[in-house]
């Protein structure tokens, strides 16, 4: 027997206007109950016989969202996300934001038999460099179609509303909540002593020796400082009954070492140590990843109730620990904070490692809209009844003004990135010709900017299709072949269509395909490197094309002031792929580079899906064979997302 859920007023009204056919865009603090509003439209288009499409930002959460629903509505969830294909004629049908954006402007009668699009964190539409992506999907979306957007809180919610619907045909209601169903405790760490709020922080970590430190400037006084532990937080976060934890860092490589720092600490009990013990051998086997030398490592955290998690670990082994995490099992995970982003995992405390992390270009104080992203994940609805949030404080690092501006000021307002890809532009163009630019004043760039048609935006557009038609990918107002190929293909469309016009593509092996496909997508962190052996005559002609490619293509972006640039070839995992593709196991290539195996795993993935978008464009049976040969190579065993989803 279903259980009888108790809603709030704020998902009352939000049900009222769906109910009545109205588009709605909900504004709540994170752990407020925004998905139980999702689940509501889903649950009402599947008892109508309609359908409805859910977006995600990121593929690892439309995911979660797939096993979640999957769960629920069992035989009524599909998913699209690029590398993985399920059920692609569900009535429920996910899909990363991208995939979304792509259908509506390739042809969006792919959309006509759905009713609903679901937004799932909508103010990434601010995003530097995806926020352009969310903004051309609400921008084209199909008439016919109504919004579910749901977000943080953020503070001119009416000024996106107004833009939303003066370009959308369905009434639009706004649904606001300011207060959360479990409320936040904020405390600190300064000093290996906790403190209550910020004029204890002041007193214990801005005073030395009678020398009080301004709140107006960074700390540049060197004292011997205490080494403010993580384990002594964590130590009296168990004896005072507020585990489970989530400790969000902003390292990977930390992340690893706070976690065995724990290793003396035992959060278990002899009961929880067999239950662990026995869901984590059983999910290890389930994924056959058992002898996995990660797995061998944390095996022994695992069993003491602690655990890490972040982007460079596998896939599958990150499934492993938030599974294990639901369970109620593992007590503290160290994470970095992609572990914050709609992935339902709440716990009864969250702490920060530190509040700065990078930027894109430098180190910054954490901006108030993502300190509250991670924070709110503290305090489980339905078990706790108050949640609770711990900052570490350096005082070298951050001043009282700041961590004040961080956790009492209001959150970043989302501003537009509208910024058309090559790709669009030639979609655009297919439809409307010289008539694209009249559709710039309908985006929310040119709302923002109060009608200022001299805009980051307008006139990247018109540099981008002037190089285009010089380029040859449009004559006579039309698309060329060339054209119509670089439509198909998202973020590396002008690298890969020059090489295609140039015959370089038709006249690959499969082998030389997996690896041109691989360098595109790869970006390689700081420090990380592939050992590259020499290579024979092929791939160094290849490579030296390439760079003449890029070369040309760049000079004629940055002489057209376009920015970024597009993206050129990396092949520091040259010699990784070869051996994947030649049937060597996961452990033979991760001798050969020193980065991450999530990351080995997730570059592997995109290049699987830039071969399947190149196989939807014209191109010849001969190319089209092995390319498919050449997926069939690199998409096994753990690269191969659609498996573990289905497992």
């Amino acid at each position: 027997m279903k259980t009888k859920i108790e809603y709030d007023l704020f998902q009352k009204d939000a049900f009222k206007h769906i109910q009545k056919g109205h588009s709605v865009i909900v504004s709540a603090p994170t752990g407020a109950g925004k998905t139980a509003i999702a689940e509501h439209v889903i649950e009402t288009s599947i008892t109508s016989g309609t359908k409805v499409v859910y977006t995600s930002p990121i593929k690892a959460l439309s995911n979660q969202k797939y096993r979640d629903f999957q769960s629920i509505y069992p035989g009524c969830i599909g998913l699209l996300t690029g590398d993985v294909t399920i059920n692609p004629s569900a009535p429920v049908l996910i899909m990363t934001t991208e995939i979304f954006r792509n259908k509506v402007l390739g042809d969006e009668r792919l959309m006509r038999d759905y009713s609903w699009v679901i937004f799932d964190e909508i103010h990434y539409i601010d995003d530097y460099e995806r926020g352009t992506v969310w903004e051309e999907s609400l921008l084209f979306l199909p008439s016919h179609m109504k919004i579910l957007a749901l977000s943080a809180t953020i503070p001119n919610l009416k000024e996106f509303a107004d833009w939303l619907q003066s370009i959308h045909k369905n009434s639009l209601k706004i649904v606001k909540e300011d207060k959360r169903p479990v409320p936040l405790h904020l405390l600190f760490q300064c000093e290996e002593r906790v403190c209550k709020n910020l004029e204890d922080v002041k007193k214990t970590g801005y005073t030395k020796k009678g020398l009080r430190i301004s709140d107006n400037e960074r700390v540049s006084i060197r004292y011997k400082t205490h080494q403010n532990r993580p384990t002594v937080l964590i130590r009296n976060l168990y004896n005072e009954n507020k585990l489970p934890c989530i400790y969000f860092l902003f390292a990977r490589r930390r992340c690893e070492l706070l976690a065995k720092e724990m290793s003396n600490y035992d959060f278990l009990n002899i009961n929880e140590k067999q239950e662990i013990r026995r869901l984590h051998l059983s999910l290890c086997c389930r994924y056959s990843i058992k002898g996995e030398q990660r797995v061998l490592d944390l095996q022994p955290l695992i069993e003491k109730g602690i655990a890490y998690h972040h982007a460079g670990m596998m896939p599958i082994l990150k499934e492993v620990i938030e599974r294990l995490f639901t369970s109620k099992l593992i007590k503290v995970i160290f994470t970095t904070e992609t572990f914050a982003l709609g992935i339902n995992m709440p716990a009864k405390t969250v702490c920060f490692d530190e509040l700065r992390k990078f930027y894109g270009f430098a180190f910054s104080t954490l901006k108030t809209r993502d300190f509250y992203q991670m924070a709110g994940r503290a305090g489980r609805r339905g078990i706790d009844t108050e949640g609770y949030v711990y900052s570490r404080i350096n005082p070298h690092y951050i001043s009282i003004r700041e961590i004040k501006r961080i956790i009492y000021g209001e959150p970043e307002k989302i501003y537009s990135r509208f910024n058309t890809s090559y790709s669009t532009l030639l979609l655009l163009y297919d439809k409307h010709e010289e008539n694209l630019y009249n559709l710039y004043p309908s985006s929310f760039h040119y709302f923002q900017k109060k009608g200022n048609t001299r805009s980051n935006a307008l006139e990247q557009m018109k540099a981008r299709v002037r190089i285009l038609k010089y380029l040859g990918y449009i004559r006579k107002n039309k698309l060329t072949r060339k054209g119509f190929f670089a439509s198909r293909i998202c973020g590396y469309e002008l690298p890969l269509a020059q090489l295609y016009e140039d015959g370089m593509l038709e006249n690959l092996s499969v082998l030389e395909i997996g690896i041109i496909c691989l360098s595109i997508v790869y970006e390689p962190r700081k420090g990380i490197s592939g050992f590259i052996e020499k290579p024979d005559k092929r791939i160094k002609n290849i490579i030296n094309t390439t760079k003449h490619t890029m070369k040309t293509l760049t000079k004629m972006e940055k002489k057209a002031r376009i920015h970024p640039y597009s993206k050129g070839f990396d092949f520091q995992l040259n010699d990784c792929i070869k051996a994947w593709m030649n049937g060597g196991s996961f452990e033979d290539i991760l001798s050969q580079t020193n980065a991450d195996e999530g990351e080995i795993v997730r570059f592997f993935r995109m290049a699987v899906q830039i071969m399947r978008e190149i196989l939807d464009a014209d191109i010849s049976e001969k190319l089209q064979r092995k390319i498919k040969k050449a997926i069939t190579l690199v998409n096994r065993d753990i690269v191969d997302a659609e498996n573990q989803l289905r497992s």
